[in-house]
């Protein structure tokens, strides 16, 4: 990312270049906090201008979900693309079932005395885009956040 001055003006300038990481996690829940600070950590060492907060949150939503909603003993696997464009995370797990509510509109509010049901529901709104799709070993939910200008990220 470069920030370029044209009359006065700072202007911003995406990256010219692609960060990917892919890695397995347990099929347990202390996969979310290494999904969290993994997500973390990269955007931060390649100062990408998606929105980090909104990134690690809706990592941490995926990788739960991952978890709490497939079967298997066997690892699921995190995979982190920082795009000039923003940046696109996928969580792949052993079951080919799509996930809930995802790409459809839930007519229902969630229960407000319930603890979860908002996962799927905060992926949808907070992402640019959102998805599954079948792989070879089950399947694999992304989303994807966009660039943010720098004016507009907290300090």
């Amino acid at each position: 990312m470069i920030a370029c001055a044209m009359n006065g003006i700072a202007v911003y300038e995406p990256p010219s270049s692609a960060a990917s990481w892919r890695i397995a996690l347990p099929h347990t829940v202390a996969a979310v906090p290494v999904a969290r600070a993994l997500v973390r950590s990269a955007m931060e060492e390649t100062d990408h201008p998606a929105d980090t907060d909104t990134a690690e949150l809706l990592t941490a939503e995926l990788v739960a979900n991952a978890v709490e909603h497939t079967a298997g003993k066997g690892p699921i696997e995190l995979v982190v693309e920082l795009l000039p464009g923003g940046c696109k995370v996928e969580v792949h797990d052993p079951d080919p079932a799509p996930p809930g509510h995802l790409t459809r509109p839930v007519i229902e509010e969630p229960d407000p005395m319930q603890e979860g049901g908002r996962g799927l529901l905060l992926i949808r709104a907070l992402s640019s885009s959102c998805g599954h799709r079948p792989t070879e070993s089950g399947k694999a939910v992304w989303f994807r956040l966009p660039v943010v200008p720098r004016q507009w990220r907290p300090a």
